[in-house]
């Protein structure tokens, strides 16, 4: 099992993982940005991901404005997985190791996951379903405390809703719509926390290394919830997180139709 991004991408590069990634080719290359305000909300989420497409998968990754051009894109069509994966900025390596492992072992065919279809419906209906499923791979009780690395406020909500006292951090929000406020210290909220979930953007800024760590050397249990890099946190499991909602482009906010999302566990699926 990888000991951080650094050792997974040195075993994908040496051909460990499964077939070389030199094979592989990016067939397109996206540069997307949207923005998001639920009913009734005063927060705008502004979402920028580049995805680059492998055969029938998509690796995915969400980065911060000014990160990437949208000019990147006009040269990575055609490129092989190796070159992207060796040598590109961080969110086009992220996206290209989850394409990769994507496109090794797909979410739809791994033994692992288990499907969530997710209900058509308007964004904020699928929005709190979607939650509602990434809450639930937590054994949130009364009076657990939650740390929510990444506040998305209807998974505020759902910690909220089992009992769960929510610490919530964020680098660009200072209180929740509930009004709890957010901090900016990651390990702060950790070392308070009974139990952690985080966003899959925590490996587009760099910080994913050291909460696996920090949640490995206090044996916390840790979900992480990510349409960013899905494939690579999966890699993962069992070596320092505990469960993974992945959710492979095309996400649930880009569809008003039900879609799917996979959740993992490090033992497996629960038993029926």
């Amino acid at each position: 099992m990888p000991a951080s991004v650094a050792s997974l991408t040195a075993a994908v590069l040496a051909g460990e993982c499964g077939p070389t990634p030199a094979g592989l080719s990016v067939t397109s290359a996206f540069w997307l940005h949207h923005t998001t305000r639920l009913p009734g909300a005063d927060v705008t989420y502004k979402n920028y991901y580049v995805l680059l497409r492998v055969a029938e998968v998509f690796g995915a990754c969400s980065f911060e404005v000014g990160e990437l051009e949208p000019s990147y894109c006009e040269q990575t069509s055609g490129l092989s997985l190796d070159s992207l994966i060796a040598d590109a900025p961080l969110p086009v390596r992220i996206a290209a190791l989850d394409a990769y492992l994507a496109s090794v072992e797909p979410h739809y065919a791994a033994p692992g996951a288990e499907e969530v279809v997710l209900p058509a419906g308007t964004p904020d209906v699928r929005a709190r379903a979607r939650d509602a499923a990434v809450a639930g791979l937590l054994d949130v009780r009364d009076g657990t405390k939650v740390a929510l690395i990444g506040v998305v406020n209807p998974l505020v909500d759902a910690i909220t809703a089992r009992g769960g006292t929510c610490l919530p951090c964020d680098f660009n929000l200072r209180q929740t719509a509930s009004g709890l406020p957010v901090s900016r210290d990651m390990t702060e909220v950790i070392d308070a926390a009974d139990a952690v979930v985080a966003t899959g953007m925590t490996l587009s800024n760099g910080s994913f290394d050291v909460l696996v760590d920090r949640c490995r050397e206090q044996e916390k249990p840790l979900a992480v919830y990510a349409q960013t890099g899905s494939a690579v946190v999966r890699s993962f499991l069992g070596s320092g997180v505990t469960a993974l909602s992945a959710e492979p482009f095309p996400f649930s906010q880009f569809s008003s139709r039900p879609t799917s999302l996979y959740r993992y566990r490090k033992d497996g699926p629960p038993t029926p």
